[in-house]
Formats: C-alpha cells, sequence, structure tokens
C-alpha cells in the first residue's frame, strides 16, 4: 500500500507526508481524537470562525518541522534520516494529550498532570505498540538527544508548534495583526554551536513575530470575553464535579463521569490514560446541553448561560479588586439570584491573567552574525524593548452576571 499522501490545508497549501510511520501514525485513534477537540477552546464565541483542530494545527507544525529540517540540511548541518523522521513523529505528536476545549480548561481534569505529561504517556503507548521506533521521537521531545536544537524546533520560544498556532489562529479568527511570515523565519533557520539560531537578515521577521505573539495574546487568547466563556465553562464543571461527589446521578459520558467523580484517584496510570484517551469536546458539548435541564438550579443556570452565549460579564483592571467591594456584589447577586452564600461565588468571583511576550532568561532566540557572533534577539534588534519584551503583565478581573448591574 502507497502510504505517501497529500493532505490539502487551508493555510499551507498542500502537505505532503512521506514516511510510513507517519501516516500510520496519523491514521491511529489517538491522533484522530484530535478532530474533536478545538484549538482555541471556546474563542469561536467571540470569533465565529475559530472551529480549527488540535488535528489541523499538528498537522501544520508537521509541515513546518519538514521545511525547517530542509533548510538547516541545506545550510551543511547534519541531520541523520533517523533524526529527520523522529523530529517529525516529536512534532506531529507534541499535542496528543490536550483535553476538552484544549488550554480552557486544563487544570480542571487531572490534577498534578499537565497536557504535556499526558502527550508523552501517549507517545510511551504509541511506542509499546510500535515496538520501541518512537524511543528516538520521545528522546527530541524530552530534550534527552544530542543534538539540542532537534528539540528547539520541537519546543522553544522559536518552535514549529508556535509558528504554526500564531499564523494558523491569525488565519481562523481573521485577526490579520498575528500574520507573521513563517516562511521567512525558515528560511532564516541554521545552527550555531548545537543552538537553533536566526540569521541576521532576518531580525525584521523576528521582531514581527514577537509583537504579533503579543498583539494574539491580548487580542484572541486573553481577549476578555473569551477569559469569560472559559470561567463559565470552567465553573460548570467545578459544579457539575461538586454534586456528583456529593451522589448526583448527572447524566454523562463514562469518561467524562470518571474524571469529575476523580475515580482516576484509585486507578493506575495506565487506565486512567485510557479513560483520558476516549474524553474530547462533544463529552462536555453533550452534558452541558443535558444539564441545563438539571434539577440544581445553579448546574441548570450556568449551562443554560453557556448555551445561550449569555456570558459573564468581566471588567479588567491592574490592581486587585478590593475584597469589601467583591463582598458587596456577591451580597446583591446573593439577593437578587436568590442563592445561598456558597452557590453565589459560581456567579460573582475575581481572578488574574498574566502574560509576557518573551523570556531572555532562558531559552533565547539567538541572532547569528556573518563573524559568526550571536546576541538575543532583544539585544539585537533596534526596535524591541527588552524590559518591556520581559515584563510579565498581570491583570486582574471580576466576573458577574451580565443582566445584573450590581451597582458597581
Amino acid at each position: 500500500m502507497n502510504k505517501k499522501k497529500i493532505i490539502n490545508d487551508p493555510v499551507y497549501g498542500f502537505i505532503n507526508l512521506y514516511d510510513d510511520i507517519i501516516y500510520e501514525l496519523i491514521e491511529h485513534p489517538l491522533f484522530q481524537r484530535l478532530r474533536r477537540i478545538k484549538q482555541l477552546g471556546l474563542t469561536h464565541l467571540v470569533y465565529p470562525g475559530a472551529t480549527h483542530t488540535r488535528f489541523q494545527h499538528s498537522l501544520g507544525s508537521l509541515h513546518l518541522m519538514q521545511s525547517a529540517i530542509s533548510t538547516i540540511r541545506s545550510k551543511g548541518h547534519e541531520i541523520k534520516d533517523e533524526e529527520a523522521q523522529a523530529a517529525k513523529i516529536a512534532i506531529l505528536l507534541h499535542d496528543l494529550g490536550h483535553g476538552p476545549f484544549s488550554h480552557s480548561l486544563e487544570s480542571n481534569w487531572v490534577k498534578d498532570y499537565s497536557h504535556e505529561d499526558f502527550s508523552l504517556m501517549m507517545m510511551n503507548m504509541l511506542n509499546d505498540q510500535w515496538n520501541g521506533q518512537l524511543e528516538l521521537a520521545m528522546k527530541i521531545y524530552r530534550n534527552q538527544h544530542p543534538k539540542k536544537f532537534l528539540h528547539q524546533l520541537v519546543s522553544s520560544q522559536l518552535d514549529m508548534d508556535r509558528l504554526d498556532y500564531l499564523r494558523r489562529d491569525s488565519f481562523f479568527t481573521g485577526v490579520s495583526e498575528g500574520v507573521i511570515g513563517s516562511d521567512r523565519i525558515i528560511k532564516m533557520l541554521s545552527v550555531h554551536d548545537d543552538q537553533l539560531v536566526i540569521e541576521a537578515k532576518g531580525i525584521h521577521s523576528i521582531e514581527k513575530f514577537l509583537i504579533a505573539r503579543w498583539i494574539m495574546y491580548w487580542q484572541v487568547y486573553f481577549h476578555k470575553t473569551v477569559v469569560s466563556a472559559e470561567q463559565l465553562i470552567t465553573r460548570i464543571l467545578d459544579r457539575a464535579k461538586e454534586l456528583m461527589q456529593q451522589g448526583e446521578d448527572l447524566p454523562a459520558s463514562g469518561p467524562l463521569k470518571y474524571f469529575l467523580e476523580e475515580r482516576y484517584h484509585n486507578d493506575n496510570r495506565e487506565d486512567m490514560l485510557k479513560m483520558y484517551s476516549k474524553i474530547d469536546d462533544t463529552d462536555l458539548s453533550v452534558a452541558v446541553k443535558s444539564w441545563s435541564e438539571s434539577r440544581d438550579r445553579v448546574l441548570s443556570l450556568l449551562c443554560n448561560n453557556m448555551l445561550w452565549r449569555r456570558l459573564f460579564k468581566i471588567e479588567l483592571q491592574k490592581e486587585p479588586l478590593g475584597q469589601e467591594r467583591l463582598r458587596a456584589a456577591r451580597e446583591e447577586a446573593q439577593s437578587r439570584l436568590g442563592l445561598s452564600r456558597q452557590e453565589v461565588n459560581y456567579f460573582v468571583f475575581t481572578q488574574s491573567i498574566t502574560n509576557k511576550a518573551y523570556s531572555s532568561s532562558s531559552d533565547q532566540i539567538q541572532i547569528l552574525y556573518k563573524d559568526n557572533k550571536v546576541k538575543d534577539v532583544a539585544e539585537a534588534s533596534d526596535m524591541l524593548s527588552l524590559p518591556v519584551l520581559s515584563k510579565i503583565v498581570k491583570k486582574y478581573f471580576l466576573c458577574y452576571p451580565k443582566e445584573y448591574n450590581l451597582n458597581l
């Protein structure tokens, strides 16, 4: 059987699949599951076009990895065939471990485990099925391979993951400020002292890349209405979990019940992983629709708000919200909604979000000059300011039901 395939991608055009094992991994149920997990979680409630999936993103990252390997080889740096294949497998599978709605709910599924942890566990599972053929890919993924630049192509401040999601997310949201010259950046890639570098003539493309990333975070990923939607779905899960742990029999799929009831505490990692690999956006979407008719008023209210896009009113500010103001808002909402003191916490609350464009303390983006000297991009650029780039921006927010002004 000829496993060479061509996939028509809306962002890059044709993506070529050359390796039999790449094709077989894409066909595997663990990878096909990514078709049912949205790349940007609930962002489609703000940007209607943002319904693309982790499946599309992973294929796009693979395409960029193939281009990057070809570029680096063309500049005289050795990448053996088995290393090239392993790097492609590592980037293809880097997002296997994402749960429903991607980052929106990552901290709500399994305590003490990140999606990277689950990705590695799933890669281990696939490695067993392929009789150890993924061992080299896993070493690159874990940064245990001697050629460190291969890991940087998978995970760094200039990896193929970031290059794809910025361009893809910009495409599907329609936010043109996020458009980056990924082709130009890849053509400028090279290796110096086993570190991934950008040739000096590509510095302006990197400047635009960093600025685009900054803009996309605040205009898309941390858009206040997206944050509001994520807070709503988080509280739906929290309420469902609370009710289930009290013995309430809520309708839900087997995998969803498994995690909401936290049965994984009593299971071994293999059994937990099998249940995790069965869960996707569909489980939660169907549950929210069903729970909208729950006899529990709090859960019903929250789910109906999600179904009909009645999201929380959200106010962003630079300073933490005063406790007196929060207390007054909760008391008023409690009175208007007829909720208990504990129940009102699902509807009126405060939290914070943080972001920074670039970290110069580790894994820098290095600019390579013709004299073989390298500089951190923040030092090399005449345009970028290191203090501004590296500054952690923290914003505090207050959420409350939109239909009540609460005299705020």
